[in-house]
């Protein structure tokens, strides 16, 4: 699938989140435009991870997308939800926000399961209770 800017998500990125999904190996993926910023590709991926090693891989500088497995619990007991990142940090060149902005429907629309966004410019934005309080409205 391909955004209004002709960047496409490369097949790779689709897998790992269809493991993710599934529940099968990995807690978060990372994405990122390709050098030649034509294709989404997979930054990092990790099976197991705590939520503060997850937020580590958000440049401070640069845009991002990511997936997390987000665990969390009610009166009910544990449950999870995925939810997808826009992370567009206010230190990131223009150039870059507008690039990831434009190219984010190429990627967005193809995570069939995505529960929850969370669009971050500041690490306040992304801090786990702030997303806990998104992922409970849902």
């Amino acid at each position: 699938m391909s955004s209004a800017s002709g960047v496409q998500a490369d097949p790779a990125c689709l897998e790992a989140f269809q493991q993710l999904k599934l529940g099968k190996k990995l807690k978060y993926i990372v994405y990122k435009l390709s050098d030649d910023q034509k294709s989404i590709v997979v930054e990092k991926q990790a099976e197991t991870a705590t939520y503060d090693e997850f937020l580590k891989h958000l440049p401070e500088n640069d845009c991002r997308w990511a997936v997390y497995d987000f665990d969390y619990s009610t009166a009910d007991g544990d449950r999870n939800k995925i939810v997808f990142y826009t992370w567009a940090p206010d230190g990131a060149k223009i150039k870059s926000k507008m690039l990831y902005s434009s190219s984010k429907d190429a990627l967005r629309r193809s995570l069939n399961g995505v529960a929850v966004e969370v669009q971050g410019t500041d690490a306040d934005e992304v801090d786990h209770e702030t997303v806990l309080e998104k992922v409970l409205r849902r």
